[in-house]
């Protein structure tokens, strides 16, 4: 591989906010909400600078160390080679450690930004390889593609190859419950059971099927096409407000699922739906839009 060309400009990308699994879709499903984080990478002649203001400034590192960092040295190796230095700056605004994604976006940002920043760079990368690496770096794809593409996306391996579907999701207008604390995906994933029953299993996919449907103009089944009998309930174990307020959403009807491994709740909701009195004083309320775009290079102001 010819080593590559660097642009002299800098390269501005905008990733949203993804909720994954949406339910019974462990693993597969994803959707791209209107919450967004910047990052501007510019090619340097030596040296690495990370500059990071908003969520997680105060105890995210400032080196090579840094997930968006990490994720455009691999993207450099797929394209070739890497540059002398970089110049690194991130604008969070997706809560950190809170089911939202935020590691798929940063990772997303930086896959997408070293491509940008390459001449010819889509030829040698091109989406589906982006949406590969960003899964390999990620650990699967269902935050990835829905950070990527935006809308509501489905994900799966076929011949050891990540494949995504992009839906048009109709009528949701999505409200999040974030709560102050955090929590990690690897101690969430640990609580999973390494065996389900079988008619666990059956319900989840006849409920993942049912929720093609219901995400894409049939809103009367979205209560019962989120139900989840393979991880919610494992992982509400080690989050018992979580698990509270997601049992109390779901007993009033509302289509309640854990955000990605949590401990964010999210209700699909229908348009002018009234939740904040569910909040109270410990959870933050943040009704977001549908991201419609996934990761995105935009001009550099504006």
């Amino acid at each position: 591989m010819v080593r590559p060309s660097f642009r002299a400009a800098p390269v501005r990308v905008r990733v949203p906010a993804t909720s994954a699994n949406l339910g019974p879709g462990f693993d597969a499903f994803g959707l791209a909400l209107g919450l967004h984080d910047d990052v501007v990478v510019r090619v340097d002649d030596t040296g690495l600078s990370v500059d990071v203001a908003g969520e997680g400034a105060d105890d995210l590192p400032r080196n090579a160390r840094h997930l968006v960092v990490r994720s455009l040295r691999a993207a450099f190796d797929a394209l070739g080679g890497q540059p002398r230095g970089l110049q690194v700056v991130c604008a969070n605004r997706i809560p950190q450690a809170r089911g939202l994604g935020s590691s798929a976006a940063a990772i997303v940002a930086g896959v997408v930004a070293a491509r940008a920043l390459v001449l010819g760079g889509e030829e040698v990368l091109d989406d589906s390889a982006l949406l590969a690496l960003a899964a390999s770096l990620e650990g699967h794809a269902d935050n990835a593609a829905a950070c990527l593409l935006g809308g509501l996306t489905v994900a799966w391996t076929e011949g050891g190859s990540v494949q995504a579907l992009r839906l048009e999701p109709v009528g949701l207008a999505p409200v999040a419950f974030v709560p102050s604390n955090r929590s990690s995906t690897a101690r969430a994933r640990r609580a999973l059971p390494a065996e389900v029953p079988m008619s666990a299993a059956a319900a989840n996919a006849a409920r993942a099927a049912l929720l093609t449907q219901a995400t894409t103009g049939r809103g009367d089944l979205l209560f019962a096409a989120t139900e989840d009998r393979l991880h919610q309930a494992a992982r509400g174990a080690t989050m018992p407000r979580t698990a509270t307020l997601l049992a109390k959403l779901r007993a009033d009807g509302l289509p309640a699922v854990l955000s990605g491994s949590g401990p964010t709740v999210l209700v699909l909701a229908a348009e002018g739906a009234d939740l904040p009195s569910y909040a109270g004083k410990t959870w933050q309320l943040m009704r977001l839009p549908i991201d419609s775009a996934g990761a995105t290079v935009l001009p550099l102001h504006g």
